[in-house]
């Protein structure tokens, strides 16, 4: 005797394995931002320990307070600034 699965379990199962899928490919020790026009970044969270970083940091809070609609963590800034900024805190 087979079971049926009714077609809205089936969506949000996919849906959750997308999720996941993406919480996956972010390793131990980073984190994903979101920069731009939503350009997904992934950097080493020690760079939160950066004066530098944590300006960005103030200016997310002050933009979006702690609303992210892309459910991370969301960086007011242009893809340039944000690269310029990391490639500085990567030679550290």
């Amino acid at each position: 005797m087979g079971f049926r699965v009714p077609s809205i379990i089936r969506k949000s199962s996919f849906s959750a394995s997308r999720v996941i899928s993406k919480v996956v490919d972010v390793p131990k020790g980073y984190l994903a931002v979101y920069v731009g026009k939503q350009k997904r970044f992934v950097i080493p969270i020690s760079y939160l320990n950066q004066p530098s970083f944590q300006d960005l940091l103030s200016q997310a809070e002050e933009e979006f307070g702690y609303d992210h609609s892309m459910g991370g963590l969301t960086i007011p800034c242009t893809e340039d600034v944000f690269q310029h900024i990391t490639s500085r805190l990567n030679g550290i």
